[in-house]
């Protein structure tokens, strides 16, 4: 939603302070701090003074853009002068210019999470430049507009002397809060020294604090193995002694006896199921529990566990029902582990049910990938203040059926923990009286947690186009890679806005897939910054997110906006559209240089390269790639480029790849009309980048059909 603010007309020179005092007192009235207030309006006024200088006026008008916080003021200042010639030297900061031309241009930039240029020659400059508003500032809304443009209303314009003071004030205050940081960097400098000394003396003493955890875990580990020998061996001697006592192996037992027994095999049984779920949950905690995925059927994982569960049905009033699974596709992830995670949720649903049904059934959804299992049942429910207590280590909750079936309280604790070990999560909903569900959510396809993406090596993309998907849920993320898995996509992941600027500062991206609500943050800042610095500017942006705000992110600079759930069409769609297909040239020479100055011809950020250094390279290259154009000299050892060039029309799978033929021998007239009619253009070496070469060959690959991004405006005279 755009909401209209002001406007300022420049046709004077003081309508250049007007426009510097109106964004101020609009800063002012946005709640920007003293500082951002100056930043605005030195901005403002510097390209308002251009529109003034060099096109005679202009118009400035002030908007809102946004439904949620930060909204985004945003400045555009439109003039219908003769353009700005050199524009990207300007922007580049490589133009100067006796007027100081381009300067202005660049500390505005500067100063502004957002600047767009769009300049016709002859027909006028229009200027965008936005800022975020502070986190703090109140959302403004259609209704509250009234009120923000009364209040800019009754504030009087001030005389030319008081704004210069006002100026003056301003950059003696800078000047001040420079003096003082040079200060306090020096102080900081000295203190860094110390710091230092500190720092090296606390790494020792981290190293010996390392070395005695390091032992503690080892001594930790080795009292677990020692238990679960120690405490299995005399149990499992209770429970065997126990059952020759029952069965009456060495005679009878007098009614009381057989109570007595019974007792002390029930507590024999309930210290086993601690002492192995303990020992689970140790081997989670410590990462030792090995994942091993392998292909399963739901209806064989559902089979199984009828047939292990139904012995614990002890009354005929409760029913154990399995709902057919055969619409859920095959599974790759362990499935002893989900077994596992089922068996103790059904196990739990049978002990606090007395009567009705347990049912067991299995959701797919296609969109994520992603299967749930169900355990409901008809139970004593749970209280909503609970919910969140079942799964914490040796929680139970008081009821007469949790006094009378006695448990670990490590059960659900080590369910969750097995989950996210899969990728996946568990939930619960439950109602007092009415019964619980608890749900078991893995993707259908296991695949290993990533190391956080900033520590990755994200140029080992096999060939492939890197995205960088900043994403901070799993299950999401491990959609959006299944989508682009048999694409030409690599997936670069980030967790966070800190994660993203440490892959942009280490790869060059062709794509963004940005959510804008991540944990703990939002990346409106994040996308501003992106689009405003020259190195990542030109990336193209896709926002998949939930925030509701369309226009505040194309407003900043997103070149694509998708409201989640994001389907995996739509998503390569925008993908291919926005960043499209790097073209392939296949260049021919046995010169490096002679290869490297064929490089400058092209864009090399639409273009991917493949050199050979002789026909046979070529040919097997050309094979491979396939490539959209090949660039071949013909004095190469070996086979030569005649051959090279026979060969590619004889084969009929690289008969129809353009060729052309750069070269710095001189061609006899039946040469000339041998290679006329077997490649799209002959170009000389000594002309290789002039800009008439390069015109000749953009003429020569539009005839065939080829597009390719040539650097014909910069090529050199």
């Amino acid at each position: 939603m755009t909401l209209p603010l002001l406007s300022v007309r420049i046709q004077w020179e003081q309508d250049i302070v007007a426009a510097r005092q109106r964004t101020r007192q609009l800063a002012e009235a946005l709640t920007f701090d003293a500082q951002q207030q100056t930043r605005l309006a030195t901005a403002v006024s510097e390209i308002a003074r251009n529109a003034f200088a060099y096109a005679g006026g202009g118009r400035v008008e002030f908007t809102l853009e946004g439904t949620t916080p930060p909204q985004l003021l945003q400045v555009r200042i439109s003039d219908r002068g003769p353009g700005i010639a050199n524009l990207p030297e300007i922007l580049e900061g490589r133009y100067h210019s006796s007027t100081g031309m381009g300067m202005g241009i660049i500390g505005a930039q500067r100063l502004m999470d957002q600047f767009r240029i769009a300049c016709t020659p002859g027909a006028g400059t229009v200027i965008t430049m936005g800022k975020l508003l502070p986190r703090a500032a109140p959302l403004i809304t259609s209704l509250l507009l009234p009120q923000l443009l009364a209040a800019l209303e009754k504030q009087r314009p001030r005389s030319l002397i008081d704004e210069f003071r006002d100026q003056n004030r301003e950059l003696l205050q800078t000047l001040d809060k420079l003096r003082r940081r040079q200060d306090e960097l020096v102080s900081l400098n000295r203190e860094l020294e110390d710091t230092n000394r500190g720092v090296v003396a606390l790494y020792a003493e981290l190293d010996e604090k390392a070395d005695s955890l390091r032992r503690a875990d080892e001594m930790k580990s080795k009292f677990l193995s020692n238990m679960s020998h120690e405490f299995r061996t005399p149990l499992n001697s209770i429970l065997a002694l126990s059952r020759l006592l029952l069965d009456r192996t060495d005679g009878d037992l007098t009614s009381e006896q057989e109570v007595q027994v019974n007792f002390i095999r029930k507590s024999a049984e309930s210290l086993t199921e601690l002492v192995n779920d303990l020992l689970d949950l140790a081997k989670v905690e410590a990462g030792k529990t090995e994942v091993r995925p392998a292909q399963f059927e739901a209806t064989e994982l559902f089979g199984a566990l009828r047939g292990m569960l139904r012995p614990l049905l002890l009354t005929s009033a409760l029913n154990l029902i399995f709902d057919d699974p055969s619409g859920i596709p095959a599974m790759f992830s362990d499935e002893g582990k989900i077994s596992q995670i089922l068996r103790n949720f059904i196990s739990n649903a049978l002990k606090f049910t007395e009567a009705g049904e347990v049912r067991i059934w299995a959701e797919h959804y296609p969109e994520s990938d992603e299967v749930s299992f169900h355990v409901r049942d008809t139970g004593i429910g749970i209280a909503p203040e609970h919910l969140q207590t079942i799964f914490l280590e040796f929680a139970q909750l008081d009821s007469p059926l949790q006094r009378k079936y006695k448990g670990t309280g490590l059960g659900l604790p080590l369910s969750r923990k097995l989950a996210e070990l899969l990728g996946g999560s568990v939930g619960v909903e439950s109602e007092p009286g009415a019964g619980s569900t608890f749900s078991l959510t893995v993707p259908r396809e296991f695949a290993k947690r990533e190391a956080p993406a900033a520590l990755a090596e994200p140029d080992a993309a096999d060939g492939r186009e890197k995205v960088l998907l900043v994403e901070d849920h799993f299950e999401t993320r491990l959609a959006y890679e299944k989508y682009l898995r048999h694409t030409g996509w690599h997936v670069l992941s980030a967790r966070s806005v800190r994660e993203a600027e440490g892959v942009l500062r280490i790869a060059q991206p062709r794509a963004i897939v940005l959510d804008i609500s991540l944990t703990g943050e939002d990346a409106w800042d994040f996308l501003a910054r992106t689009k405003a610095n020259t190195a990542t500017s030109r990336i193209p942006v896709i926002v998949a997110t939930s925030v509701d705000d369309r226009g505040k992110a194309l407003a900043l600079g997103a070149d694509e906006y998708l409201a989640k759930p994001v389907s995996g069409e739509s998503l390569c769609e925008a993908l291919a559209r926005l960043a499209p297909a790097r073209k392939t040239v296949l260049i021919v020479d046995d010169e490096d240089v002679s290869r490297y100055l064929a490089r400058q011809l092209f864009d090399g950020s639409g273009v991917n390269f493949v050199e050979a250094r002789d026909g046979g390279e070529a040919i097997l290259l050309a094979r491979q790639e396939n490539p959209d154009l090949i660039l071949m000299d013909l004095a190469m050892p070996g086979m030569n480029g005649f051959q090279t060039l026979e060969a590619l029309r004889a084969d009929a799978a690289l008969a129809a790849i353009p060729a052309v033929i750069v070269t710095s021998k001189q061609l006899t007239t039946p040469e000339k009309t041998s290679l006329g009619e077997k490649s799209l253009a002959v170009i000389s070496k000594a002309d290789l980048l002039t800009a008439e070469t390069a015109h000749h060959l953009q003429d020569s690959l539009r005839k065939a059909g080829v597009e390719l991004p040539l650097t014909v405006g910069k090529a050199r005279p």
